[in-house]
């Protein structure tokens, strides 16, 4: 196995050039942060140009997410085709078209469908990165870096919000969007440049010249070369490694056991994401300071993925995610009771996201963890896209409830449930040993 690129790879310190990668999967998946604050600063502008009512700016916002679930879905598995780079550089530009051509439009049909076309390039780069933070890692950090990569979105979310405070000041949404734009297409080039072909999927699919393409990546990480590719062979049960699916009988208890945890949570979460301005706002505070809320619980998002990554690397990933998933029951329930003074909120809602996104970023590190390098993409888009259903059910499940008279104690309690039946999935659900690499 030693004459194997990838044990290389994941025997090996991290290069300056791994540690690149990984920075530049940090600020992609950082884009979907932005992309959401945007347009939720973006919509009262939207709203009062085009005269529309919320109905209508509910389905504008919904549209993204949208997109995003039919990429993960269907691009994820192009990653897994095709690979990692070129899909990558695709849904780039996609993202910076969409967010430019979003700057354009006139009403709300050509605006939904622009962030329909957005959503598909940032549901095909989620898809792809967490593949990428994995196969550009070594064994002793994946854990770590993959927790990392899932921190751009709160990171990406802060600064969206902030740039898009002060280019909405002009009084035009437009501007937002022509920001998101150029920043997304700087982007391209850096992949370009520091993002080769993963080692692990050149030795998988092997495709033409994959071993020279295997030793010039190899070279460029400052790893030893390698003189032939692995032979891929069958396993002790007789299925041929390499050619299975997520649908295949050996993995389909896994795909939807970590597709459901995701699901369930991910409507936690979005309880949380989606409802604490509105919810603030009612308590008597002013918009301003639900805004505040808001960035308060994406700043205590971001520590929380950090936080999971540097116990991941050191403890049982499932036993870590799912003491996280139940801290976020608690603190979901916490945030219920409802407080008068807005630093204590503050306080809770940055808890509250410490938690909840921190699981994320342990159900990111689980994905990629669970399938093989042929099948990563597409077992994280798959998991991902199912996920994007619980975001769009979370608001729409609480505003009901809400609706029907329900205090936020019962509203909170009744969506937190979504992050115990997660944890209940993961700990049925049969992980890797502890320092196996699933090539």
């Amino acid at each position: 196995m030693k004459n194997d690129p990838r044990q290389i790879i994941a025997d090996s310190p991290m290069s300056v050039l791994q540690l690149v990668v990984i920075g530049l999967t940090i600020a992609l998946n950082a884009l979907d942060g932005f992309d959401v604050m945007a347009i939720s600063f973006a919509s009262p502008g939207i709203a009062a140009e085009w005269h529309i009512d919320r109905a209508a700016l509910g389905i504008v916002l919904s549209m993204e997410l949208i997109g995003m679930a039919l990429g993960s879905l269907l691009l994820g598995r192009v990653a897994d085709a095709i690979g990692r780079r070129p899909t990558i550089l695709a849904c780039v530009a996609v993202m910076s078209v969409g967010m430019y051509m979003a700057s354009t439009a006139t009403g709300v049909v050509d605006l939904s469908a622009w962030r329909v076309f957005t959503g598909l390039g940032i549901g095909g780069v989620l898809a792809t990165i967490n593949a990428v933070a994995a196969e550009f890692s070594n064994a002793k950090n994946r854990n770590l870096n993959v927790s990392l990569m899932s921190i751009g979105y709160p990171v990406g979310a802060v600064l969206g919000g902030l740039v898009a405070a002060q280019l909405l000041k002009s009084g035009d949404w437009r501007p937002v969007f022509l920001f998101g734009s150029a920043v997304t297409a700087c982007l391209l080039p850096l992949v370009w440049f520091f993002v080769p072909e993963a080692v692990s999927w050149l030795a998988n699919k092997q495709p033409k010249d994959a071993l020279a393409k295997i030793n010039a990546t190899m070279t460029r990480m400052g790893h030893a070369t390698v003189d032939a590719l692995p032979v891929l062979g069958e396993d002790p049960s007789g299925r041929k490694v390499g050619t299975d699916t997520i649908f295949s009988p050996h993995m389909i208890r896994t795909t939807i056991i970590v597709a459901g945890a995701y699901f369930f949570h991910i409507t936690t979460f979005y309880y949380i994401l989606k409802w604490v301005p509105k919810i603030v706002v009612d308590m008597g505070f002013a918009a301003s300071a639900a805004a505040g809320v808001l960035v308060w619980a994406n700043v205590g998002g971001a520590l929380g993925g950090a936080v999971v990554g540097f116990l991941a690397n050191r403890f049982s990933l499932k036993a870590v995610t799912i003491t996280v998933l139940v801290a976020s029951t608690v603190m979901v329930n916490v945030f219920g009771r409802g407080y008068t003074d807005l630093a204590t909120l503050s306080l809770v809602c940055a808890c509250a996201g410490f938690f909840t996104n921190g699981a994320i970023n342990g159900l990111y590190a689980t994905f990629a963890q669970v399938f093989p390098s042929h099948m990563r993409a597409s077992g994280t888009g798959f998991g991902i896209g199912i996920g994007r259903g619980g975001s769009v059910l979370a608001p729409i499940i609480a505003g009901f409830l809400f609706q029907a008279g329900n205090s936020l104690p019962k509203v909170s309690l009744l969506l937190s449930f979504g992050s115990v039946v997660a944890a209940v999935l993961i700990y049925i659900l049969v992980m890797p040993r502890k320092g196996e690499v699933n090539f």
